[in-house]
C-alpha cells in the first residue's frame, strides 16, 4: 500500500502531525509513505522508517504553479491513498492531480470541490487533535487514543547535563522573548549545565547576544549552536538536552518529541492549539492579556507586554519547579 502525505510547512507543525503518521502507520502496518513538504519539514521527518520517498515541494519558485503542481503529481503517480495536512489550494490540486481515489483534506472550498474526502475540523482543539482528526478519516477501528510526538532521529549524548536555550521563533517577533532575559536564566543554571544555545540563520543576532551578556558575566561553559546546525543536527542536540527554555517555537516540538523537560514562553500564540504535545515535564509560562492571543507577527499594539511582562525570574522559578534533578 502506498500513502502520499503533504506535510505541513512549518517544522513545529510537522512535528505535530507525527502523531497523526504513527497512526497510519499502525493501521495500516504494510504501506510505505511518500512525503511532500517544505525542506524543513522533510528534513525533520525522512527518516520515518516507513518513508520511501520524500520530496521538497519548489513548486511555489515556478513561474506557472499550476503546471508545476500538474507535474510533480504525475511525477508522483497514483496511491492508495493520500492525504494533505496543509489546507491550501496547491496541496488539493497536487493530490487530485495524482488520480488517487481516496484523497483527504480538511473542509474548505477547493478541496470540497477536488477531493473525496473533506470533514470539517474543529479548531478549537490541539493542533495534534487536529491532524489525527483528519488522518482517521477513512479509519473505522481508531480507538481515540494519541501517542506522543515521534522524530527517528537519533538524540546526542552530552557528556555533562546540558541546557538547550532557543530565542528564536521563526513565524515573526511577537512570540520573542528577549535575548537579555533568556541569558539571565543561563546565568542562573550554569553552574550545574552546560549551555547549548539555537537558532536559524536568522536568529543568530540574537543568540550572539545571548553570547555577549554571558561572557560579560565571566559564563565560560556555553556554545553558540546559531546558523550552524542541520534540522537533523538541531533535532540531534535538542533531543540530548537535560532541560529547554524556548519561545513557541519548532524547536519547542522536538523538545518535547524526545520529552526533555521544557519550560514554554507563550505570547501571542494559542497554548491550547500549539503548547508541546504530552512532554511530561514540561510548563508554560505566559500572561493573561486582554489582547491575547492575538496570532500576529508583530504586536499591532506595539508595546508587546504579552512577552515584556514576563521576567527571568518567573522563568528560573518555572524551571525549579519541572523536579528534573
Amino acid at each position: 500500500m502506498r500513502i502520499l502525505i503533504i506535510l505541513p510547512n512549518w517544522l513545529g507543525d510537522a512535528i505535530m502531525a507525527t502523531p497523526a503518521i504513527e497512526l497510519l502507520s499502525k493501521n495500516f502496518p504494510h504501506a510505505k509513505f511518500t512525503f511532500v513538504g517544505s525542506f524543513v519539514s522533510i528534513e525533520a521527518l525522512k527518516h520515518h522508517p516507513k518513508c520511501e520517498k520524500a520530496v521538497v515541494d519548489e513548486t511555489k519558485k515556478a513561474s506557472n504553479r499550476l503546471l508545476a503542481t500538474y507535474k510533480l503529481a504525475r511525477e508522483l503517480g497514483e496511491f492508495d491513498l493520500a492525504i494533505s495536512f496543509r489546507n491550501q489550494l496547491h496541496a488539493s490540486l497536487l493530490l487530485r492531480f495524482t488520480n488517487t481515489v481516496v484523497c483527504i483534506a480538511k473542509r474548505s472550498w477547493h478541496s470540497q470541490f477536488l477531493l473525496s474526502h473533506t470533514p470539517k475540523i474543529s479548531t478549537k482543539q490541539h493542533l495534534v487533535q487536529q491532524y489525527v482528526q483528519l488522518a482517521m478519516t477513512n479509519v473505522d477501528s481508531f480507538d481515540g487514543n494519541i501517542g506522543s510526538l515521534k522524530l527517528y532521529i537519533e538524540p546526542k549524548k552530552f557528556s555533562r547535563p546540558t541546557l538547550g536555550i532557543n530565542a528564536g521563533a521563526t513565524y515573526g517577533s511577537a512570540k520573542r522573548w528577549y535575548p537579555e532575559r533568556f541569558a539571565e536564566v543561563a546565568k542562573e543554571f550554569s553552574d550545574e549545565f552546560d549551555i547549548l544555545t539555537f537558532g536559524g540563520s536568522n536568529e543568530v543576532a540574537m543568540a550572539n547576544e545571548i553570547e555577549k551578556n554571558l561572557k560579560a558575566w565571566h559564563v565560560e561553559n556555553y556554545t553558540n549552536l546559531a546558523g550552524k546546525t542541520t534540522i537533523a543536527e538541531l533535532c540531534a542536540n535538542i533531543g540530548g538536552c537535560s532541560l529547554f527554555i524556548t519561545n513557541d517555537s519548532g524547536p519547542m516540538h522536538v523538545a518535547a518529541a524526545y520529552q526533555v523537560p521544557t519550560v514554554a514562553i507563550f505570547g501571542p500564540t494559542k497554548h491550547t492549539e500549539t503548547s508541546q504535545w504530552m512532554n511530561e515535564k514540561s510548563t508554560i509560562v505566559r500572561h493573561e492579556m486582554e489582547c491575547s492571543p492575538c496570532m500576529k507577527r508583530e504586536c499591532p499594539l506595539g508595546h508587546h507586554e504579552c512577552m515584556k511582562s514576563i521576567t527571568a525570574n518567573e522563568v528560573i522559578e518555572a524551571m525549579k519547579k519541572l523536579e528534573i534533578y
